[in-house]
C-alpha cells in the first residue's frame, strides 16, 4: 500500500496479514479520493473500521486538517500508530474500540465529522450498524458531509432515510458507495 496523492506521495504503508482484513486498494483509492477531492481540504475526519490508516492517512496527506483513526483489533492499532510515527504525523487521534461503542461517545460529545469512511470488515452486518446509527443521529456529521462505504455486498441504501446515494462505483466486487445528508 502507498499513498498515492498528496503531501506524503508515494510513502509506502506498514501493513499486516488478519484473517478477514483487507486493504483498499490502490486504484479504488485513487478513485474515491478523485471523487471526494473538493471536500477533502481541511476537513475533519472518521476512519471507522481504520485497519492500518490507509484511508484517514490519505486524506490528512491530501489536506484534511483531522484524522480519527478508529480500529477494535489491537494489530490494526499497532500498525496505525506505526504508520503515523514514520510519517510524523501528529493531527490524528487514534481509538481501540468498536465501531458502535465509539460512534455512541461521538455523539454523546457533540463530534461531528466532514467525511466518514466505512471499509468494515467483509460478510458482517457492521455496515449496516454504522449507517443505522449515523441515519438515526445526524448531528454525527456536519452539514455537507460525506459517507464512503465500501463493500462486497448490494446493500439497500433506500432505508436510510436521512441519506441518500452521492455517488456510486463498482470495481471487480468492491462496491463503493458515497452517500449524503437527504
Amino acid at each position: 500500500m502507498k499513498i498515492i496523492s498528496g503531501k506524503y506521495k508515494g510513502r509506502i504503508l506498514k501493513g499486516f496479514d488478519i484473517n478477514g482484513t483487507r486493504p483498499t486498494m490502490d486504484r479504488v483509492k485513487e478513485s474515491v479520493f478523485a471523487m471526494i477531492q473538493d471536500y477533502v481540504k481541511d476537513s475533519v475526519i472518521l476512519d471507522l473500521y481504520s485497519g492500518t490508516g490507509n484511508l484517514g492517512i490519505e486524506a490528512l496527506s491530501n489536506g484534511a486538517k483531522e484524522a480519527y483513526l478508529v480500529d477494535n483489533n489491537k494489530v490494526a492499532i499497532k500498525t496505525i500508530n506505526e504508520n503515523l510515527r514514520m510519517l510524523n504525523i501528529n493531527n490524528q487521534h487514534v481509538y481501540k474500540m468498536n465501531a458502535k461503542d465509539i460512534l455512541n461517545e461521538f455523539l454523546l460529545n457533540n463530534k461531528s465529522f466532514d467525511i466518514i469512511f466505512l471499509d468494515p470488515p467483509y460478510q458482517t452486518e457492521e455496515l449496516d450498524k454504522s449507517l443505522t446509527i449515523i441515519n438515526d443521529n445526524l448531528k454525527i456529521l456536519s452539514n455537507n458531509a460525506l459517507i464512503v462505504c465500501e463493500t462486497e455486498l448490494n446493500i439497500d441504501y433506500e432505508k436510510y432515510n436521512n441519506l441518500v446515494i452521492y455517488k456510486k462505483r463498482k470495481y471487480g466486487v468492491k462496491n463503493v458507495t458515497i452517500l449524503k445528508r437527504s
